[in-house]
């Protein structure tokens, strides 16, 4: 049996989490942590920690799993440039799976992007439609996020040069380069991603919708056993998948 920590297990990821760890033939929950908690007291007993807490808390989180040589597996989103680098320089000490989305349906969708992208070639315009719940708090979505990065790669441009938020008012005519990105928010969605690809004559989408918050819960899960085999390092779920 592999022990793990839970951070962030009052939250909707946090619940989902625990109801499926405690079904896994291979986890022990030696831990559910959530805000005025400490983690320090728990984590002594844990081979890992799975954080889907806040971005600005899981800089803490790794911190303390890099002192006591516990795998991190982060599902937290929305972290500033120096939140990351706080996490980045965690990966020395300790393997950390850092993922936008744990789903493994979303996973083959950022593989199917990459690759419609290089096959179809630059004539086709991007556009990115996620939505989400009412509730959420960032926006775009880390996979939506995750998704442009993917495209901008593939055309050897910097993602955040080239992301059109949305457009408003009389903005001229769609440049070549450009990656549209919508937000949407409403109800209870869990979570719907869109890439569309267009070009004059045709039009090629590629989605994924989300119906549970338990696909997300499993990818996780399947994280913590991967990781807790690696050495350090930063790690993706598609190093997790073997889709790298």
């Amino acid at each position: 049996m592999t022990p793990i920590v839970i951070h962030g297990s009052k939250g909707r990821m946090g619940q989902a989490l625990l109801v499926a760890a405690a079904r896994h033939p291979e986890l022990e929950i030696a831990g559910a942590v959530d805000l005025g908690d400490r983690l320090d007291a728990v984590i002594a007993r844990a081979a890992a920690v799975v954080d889907f807490s806040a971005h600005d808390a899981t800089p803490g989180v790794a911190a303390l799993c890099a002192r006591h040589g516990k795998a991190l597996v982060i599902g937290t989103t929305g972290h500033t440039a120096d939140e990351s680098g706080a996490l980045r320089r965690c990966q020395s000490a300790i393997p950390i799976v850092w993922a936008a989305n744990y789903s493994t349906g979303v996973n083959t969708l950022f593989w199917l992007t990459r690759k419609a992208a290089e096959i179809l070639g630059p004539d086709f315009d991007l556009e990115i439609v996620e939505m989400h719940h009412r509730l959420k708090k960032d926006a775009p979505s880390g996979t939506a996020l995750a998704l442009a990065e993917i495209l901008a790669h593939v055309r050897s441009l910097q993602r955040d040069d080239v992301l059109r938020h949305g457009r408003s008012g009389l903005v001229g005519e769609r440049t070549a380069h450009e990656i549209g990105m919508h937000a949407l928010r409403g109800g209870d969605v869990v979570g719907d991603h869109t890439v569309i690809f267009a070009t004059p004559g045709e039009r090629l989408e590629l989605a994924h919708k989300a119906s549970s918050r338990d696909t997300f819960a499993r990818g996780a899960l399947r994280a913590v056993l991967w990781a807790v085999r690696q050495p350090p390092g930063l790690y993706t779920m598609q190093d997790v998948l073997g889709l790298k």
